[in-house]
């Protein structure tokens, strides 16, 4: 069972297009601008070790912080500095949450107020997904790798539990960043990977307009 642990009202956030950490998955992550070093020693201080991870939002025009609603906080799980000062941290997957508003402060990076209400299912044990057709979701899968160039373990593929090969496809393929939002606000793991077989399908349609998600 995962081990829930306590939520703070105020989080650190690194924002960084493109990439997706989700609930109970695990985020490898570089880290070497000096503010990103200073959030990280900040974040290793607290007993919760969290750290938000969130996508711009760059809609022409929009007011604000310029960051998408939700996001999802890690907790750092492991650490390691290299000889140059650079640190390779992980983060595992606690909690999406809401974005409530910036937070000023003298920190280098930014903070914001989140809100976890309608996530609490983020702190469970691990979904399964009743309706996966794992057999014609992994033929789909393999004419996806072959159309872009991509291997894979398949064996490791088949073997995985639903959660984990559902959400590891979300976070590693190379998906644009309104699309990655999109599995990352998925209310469920069906909803999650019904959302990623129409990226897939559209990807090897060759990005035609007809059925591009909005």
């Amino acid at each position: 069972m995962t081990r829930k642990i306590d939520l703070p009202d105020i989080v650190p956030i690194f924002p960084l297009p493109g990439a997706l950490l989700l609930p109970r998955a695990r985020l490898p992550l570089h880290l070497f601008e000096p503010r990103y070093l200073a959030m990280l020693e900040d974040a290793l201080k607290t007993p919760e070790r969290l750290i938000g991870m969130i996508q711009p939002n760059k809609v022409p025009g929009r007011a604000g912080h310029g960051l998408q609603t939700i996001g999802c906080a890690g907790r750092v799980t492991q650490f390691s500095e290299t000889e140059d000062g650079r640190y390779m941290i992980t983060l595992a997957g606690v909690s999406r949450f809401r974005l409530l508003e910036e937070v000023e402060g003298f920190a280098p990076y930014r903070r914001a107020r989140v809100s976890w209400t309608g996530f609490e299912r983020d702190q469970g044990d691990e979904e399964s997904d009743s309706a996966f057709n794992r057999e014609a979701f992994l033929a789909t899968l393999a004419q996806y790798f072959d159309a872009q160039d991509l291997q894979t373990d398949w064996d490791s593929l088949k073997e995985a539990d639903d959660e984990l090969l559902i959400n590891s496809l979300s976070m590693l393929l190379g998906f644009e960043p309104e699309d990655k939002q999109a599995l990352l606000e998925a209310p469920s793991l069906s909803t999650r990977r019904e959302t990623l077989m129409t990226l897939i399908e559209f990807a090897m349609r060759g990005g035609d307009d007809e059925g591009v998600m909005q």
